[in-house]
């Protein structure tokens, strides 16, 4: 699978508009070449490069097969029509833009996108990305990412 984004290549520098320096609002993710047979899909945003582990900052599923991608912005909310978003680490429903600690150098930005033959993953809105990975597993036909990096100094 290919995820991409207009904003921004894979590997590239992540415009501030998208961090906690900037309007802190999402960036639009698309995707393409999943496997026929998809019946829903996850997006996971998470950095590995955190001091505490992995910082997870957007969790959003049950995303119908028809739509292949989210746009810039996109709302921060339990539920938008059918799309459920989980609990960030920052503990907040929707998106949390990347926000490293200062001097800490360029953390990556790891844009997660499963492809799953179940349409709902059962769960209800405000999910955590542990719950969401645990009801995923067993039910993934592809996945694809793309990275982007940002640092504070």
């Amino acid at each position: 699978m290919k995820v991409e984004s207009p904003s921004f290549k894979n590997g590239e520098v992540i415009p501030q508009k998208y961090t906690c320096d900037g309007e802190n609002v999402s960036p639009p993710i698309a995707w393409s070449g999943f496997p026929e047979g998809t019946k829903s899909f996850v997006l996971i945003v998470d950095d590995p490069d955190a001091p505490i582990g992995t910082f997870t900052h957007w969790v959003v599923y049950d995303i119908p097969p028809n739509i292949v991608s989210l746009k810039e912005n996109f709302p921060k909310s339990k539920q938008v029509d059918n799309i459920k978003q989980g609990i960030n680490d920052f503990g907040r429903v929707g998106y949390g833009g990347p926000c490293p600690p200062p001097g800490h150098g360029y953390h990556r930005y790891f844009f997660k996108v499963y492809a799953l033959n179940v349409e709902s993953l059962g769960l209800p809105s405000g999910a955590t990305k542990k719950e969401v990975e645990s009801k995923m597993r067993g039910h993934i036909l592809s996945e694809g990412q793309m990275m982007g990096r940002y640092r504070r100094d």
